[in-house]
């Protein structure tokens, strides 16, 4: 099997359900980018040390959100109604409360947050506060397509969960490795 197809070389995509969009359709940009969040997660993976057990487990964890990540991606590739629709996963309460969990897991070894914190640190917690916001934008991208055609519920809380929850590492990974939070200082007003 070809790794190309030739049949976006149109400019045109095909979508699980068998019909084709532009490439620039608001619902390839929002696959798109959970891609891309998947990507910079392997990036993340790439930090983590084995011997290290809360890195250990951060993987643990990274690994499920990356298959949770694929689903996405093919929820979004299938518009509701699709006949493929009963072939894919749609993220649902149990995912949602999953994450809960995690952020719970992750947060309780985390000193108390006083202020705003500057996504810095260890190598580690860098590449997690860059996750953080390349979820926020998927979160975003979601939105959009939620206001053309129907995107489910569960889906945005849990985009908006796992933000919180690559925070928390991020903080997590500093923490364990002896680096206090960077702190924001604003300048004074004048």
């Amino acid at each position: 099997m070809k790794l190309y197809t030739r049949t976006g070389d149109d400019g045109t995509t095909g979508l699980f359900s068998g019909a084709r969009v532009s490439k620039d359709h608001p619902r390839i940009e929002a696959y798109g980018t959970v891609d891309e969040l998947n990507a910079i997660l392997g990036v993340v993976l790439c930090s983590c040390d084995e011997g290290h057990p809360f890195e250990r487990r951060l993987k643990e964890i990274v690994g499920c959100i990356q298959s949770r990540l694929f689903d996405i991606g093919a929820d979004l590739a299938t518009p509701e109604g699709a006949k493929q629709q009963s072939k894919i996963h749609r993220i649902d309460e149990a995912d949602v409360a999953e994450s809960e969990a995690w952020i719970d897991e992750v947060d309780a070894a985390n000193p108390p947050l006083r202020t705003f914190v500057m996504p810095a640190g260890t190598e580690l917690a860098a590449r997690l506060h860059v996750a953080r916001t390349v979820c926020r934008r998927s979160e975003r991208t979601i939105i959009s397509l939620g206001s053309i055609e129907p995107v489910g519920e569960p889906l945005l809380r849990y985009m908006n969960r796992l933000s919180d929850l690559f925070f928390a590492m991020a903080r997590r990974a500093n923490h364990e490795r002896g680096h206090p939070d960077v702190p924001w200082t604003p300048k004074p007003v004048k």
